[in-house]
């Protein structure tokens, strides 16, 4: 194989990819690992981790370190790239970086995520993984008995604002309408809790803090009357944005967030093209399944490779 021909390619280096790299690599194939930035994708804006089975009380950079070192003690090349197109080359596929470097690969396994929509406003990213978090079910039980605030109006935010009422003192709802998005039954189940307190027609204009979030400055939309939530925690679920527009043409199909369907093999409509992670279309999005489609998707990618090498052996 020439230095840049693989058999799989991964990309994103986040837990997905991480995990799918040590089993490509346990798998004998040739494998690398492209990555935009720091190995351990969204773990590195992780504080604190006591929701992956066997690792209580770690860190979010410690579990990435610990994924890095096992995926490479199996033999995956690292490579940083940040890839930018994924085209079909015969039958298998070629990868193109934003520095125009190219890799050919017989197959695909993509994890590369994506991102919570941000409120942008000022303190959110200075207090991020401080008291500003974008997953409840990772976070939550961080902020037992305090005040909790949570951002938007559509499903995730009513699911996630009522499962919080596990753990907050108080859980405010802040939605810059008056209606929701939410199916009314979710608007009823976060309603029955008596820790629950709406604020509509408002806006975040401040998440204030020093070291640690203390508060919000809210406005009212239609009055302009600004005031001042005192809480701990700040959960914005206003949307998230997969990054799957990387492929060339029709190559996957997505949901109408924009997240790659699949089948149970995590393979997309084209063979050898394989999703893990928060880029696929999921109930939900932890670290353990994560985990779980990785190790399906290098698995599967492994035995497309040896069907690949099968036909093309001379009988």
């Amino acid at each position: 194989m020439s230095d840049n021909q693989y058999e799989i390619a991964i990309v994103g280096a986040g837990p997905a990819g991480l995990s799918a790299a040590l089993y490509a690599g346990r798998s004998m194939v040739k494998t690398i690992v492209l990555e935009r930035g720091a190995t351990g994708g969204q773990l590195w804006n992780t504080a604190e981790v006591d929701n992956f089975p066997g690792l209580p009380d770690t860190t979010g950079p410690e579990l990435a370190q610990r994924f890095e070192e096992h995926a490479k003690k199996f033999g995956a090349e690292f490579v940083y790239g940040n890839v930018t197109k994924i085209a079909r080359e015969g039958d298998g596929f070629l990868l193109t970086t934003d520095d125009e470097t190219t890799y050919h690969a017989d197959a695909v396994i993509v994890t590369v995520g994506g991102e919570a929509r941000k409120l942008g406003v000022p303190g959110e990213e200075e207090l991020s993984g401080m008291g500003v978090s974008y997953c409840a079910v990772c976070d939550g039980a961080f902020f037992k008995d305090v005040p909790i605030a949570v951002v938007g109006g559509g499903d995730s935010a009513l699911e996630e604002g009522e499962y919080l009422t596990r753990f907050g003192s108080k859980v405010y709802l802040i939605h810059r309408r008056d209606k929701f998005r939410a199916s009314p039954s979710l608007v009823e189940h976060f309603d029955a809790s008596d820790k629950t307190e709406k604020v509509l027609n408002s806006v975040v204009e401040e998440i204030v803090g020093d070291g640690k979030v203390t508060g919000l400055r809210v406005k009212n939309t239609e009055t302009g009357e600004v005031r001042e939530l005192a809480v701990d925690a700040v959960f914005p679920f206003v949307g998230f944005t997969p990054h799957s527009a990387i492929f060339d043409g029709d190559l996957v199909e997505t949901d109408e967030s924009g997240h790659i369907l699949t089948d149970q093999k995590m393979e997309t409509k084209t063979p050898g093209l394989f999703a893990a992670g928060d880029v696929r279309s999921q109930f939900t999005r932890q670290i353990s399944n994560a985990v779980g489609d990785a190790t399906i998707a290098a698995l599967a990618a492994a035995a497309h490779v040896t069907e690949v090498k099968r036909a093309a052996t001379p009988a």
